[in-house]
């Protein structure tokens, strides 16, 4: 049952929260930056052309979600999943939920972390509107939301995250030198954010960088191997070159690039018929491949 009635055909409704009693309160005090924070947190599902699907967005309170595998089939490799979302909201239904739950059926420990977002309109209407300018070519610059505003929170999520399931690794059975960190678009620039932070106590093993930005960046030498997917015709980044890829393979670390003919912004969970359906199988065997998979290991 919806709490808002929208237009007919209109791409966006008010849905109740899923309230997941599993999912751990990353900072117990309240998060920094954010005490002050007056929106609510809304949920809307989303009519994206391919299904439906939830963004929760106004967050103020980042909770980390574990979906753990079964003892037996555990393999004491852990992912931290960042879904994607413009830091307008966090995509829980196509970059959270449903990788998460196939992480733990090949023996992978995940967490969906839900970050901190934007504040955007309450009111779906105008929250389409917000959208609509976001990804509009035509659109002044200075009438967009500046994105890059929205990292700094994400960050300190995803940085908050990974210590929590450092501290926690022998509960839930994680090999803390097994911990990445898997992030889509927007959770692929928090991603790329944490690595070039550079907090020992805060940095992924290993990396999978989802049809985020491709424009070269300065990275540490501490940078992760890293998997890397997108597709040519994606409609933000598929044209921007690969300077990002070289900039990491210069730290030395091992860098796997799945450039795919078609699959689009956003492809994540969803099966659109493209090659960019194999992903997910492909980031597990490179997983397997560079010895993550090998074998149970106790966490420190």
């Amino acid at each position: 049952m919806t709490e808002r009635t929208s237009p007919a055909g209109f791409p966006f409704t008010r849905v109740p929260a899923q309230l997941d009693e599993s999912a751990l309160a990353l900072y117990p005090g309240g998060a920094p930056g954010s005490e002050g924070a007056s929106q609510t947190e809304i949920w809307t599902r989303a009519d994206t052309g391919n299904g439906t699907e939830r963004w929760a967005r106004n967050v103020t309170v980042p909770t980390l979600l574990p979906v753990l595998p079964a003892a037996s089939n555990a393999t004491g490799a852990a992912v931290l999943v960042v879904p994607g979302g413009g830091f307008q909201f966090v995509s829980m239904d196509n970059e959270g939920y449903p990788v998460a739950a196939q992480l733990a059926e090949h023996g992978i420990a995940a967490f969906v972390l839900k970050y901190r977002t934007m504040a955007t309109p309450a009111d779906e209407v105008a929250f389409a509107g917000r959208m609509a300018k976001l990804f509009d070519p035509k659109a002044p610059r200075d009438e967009k939301p500046d994105l890059e505003a929205g990292i700094p929170f994400a960050r300190a999520d995803a940085q908050a995250a990974l210590r929590l399931i450092r501290a926690r690794t022998r509960e839930w059975n994680v090999d803390p030198t097994r911990l990445g960190m898997l992030g889509f678009s927007a959770g692929a620039m928090t991603l790329l954010a944490t690595v070039r932070a550079n907090e020992t106590d805060a940095l992924p093993a290993f990396a999978g960088y989802l049809y985020g930005p491709m424009i070269e960046a300065d990275l540490p030498d501490t940078a992760p191997p890293v998997f890397v997917a997108l597709a040519a015709d994606d409609m933000l980044f598929g044209s921007q070159g690969f300077g990002l890829v070289d900039a990491w393979r210069r730290t030395g670390a091992g860098v796997e690039l799945h450039l795919y003919e078609t699959g689009g912004h956003g492809f994540g969970a969803k099966t659109l018929g493209t090659t960019s359906d194999r992903w997910f199988d492909q980031f597990v065997a490179w997983m397997r491949t560079r010895g993550l998979l090998e074998q149970s290991r106790d966490g420190g």
